[in-house]
């Protein structure tokens, strides 16, 4: 019995009496934050079929960093927006810190729902 062999482009690896494919997960260029993170456990738990897809070919981490950058990016605008609306910030501290924590946590839930979890 053959110890390699390559089918179909794929590379199978003898282990006992099986032959495995010889599969590797490509290197990541970056660092997956907080949404992507929360998108691959979304995917894991309520979407095996799309998360195997992505895994096998490859594209998870590109996935991953692309909903993260996003989501990024729109929590970094709403915040820039939510900032023109706010109170001064020197005279009513605790309003602006309120003002803040409330865009903040609007912001989150639409990236959840719009983007995390579709």
């Amino acid at each position: 019995m053959k110890e390699r062999f390559i089918e179909n482009g794929i590379e199978y690896v003898r282990n006992g009496d099986y032959y495995i494919p010889n599969l590797e997960v490509p290197e990541c260029k970056y660092e997956i934050k907080k949404y992507g993170r929360l998108r691959r456990q979304h995917l894991k738990t309520n979407k095996p079929c799309q998360y195997s897809m992505l895994l096998m070919t490859g594209k998870l981490l590109d996935h991953l960093h692309e909903v993260d950058v996003q989501a990024q990016e729109f929590l970094d605008q709403f915040i820039k927006e939510a900032e023109k609306t706010a109170p001064d910030k020197a005279t009513h501290q605790m309003a602006w810190v309120g003002h803040m924590n409330n865009a903040k946590a609007c912001a989150e839930e639409i990236i959840y729902t719009e983007i995390i979890y579709i």
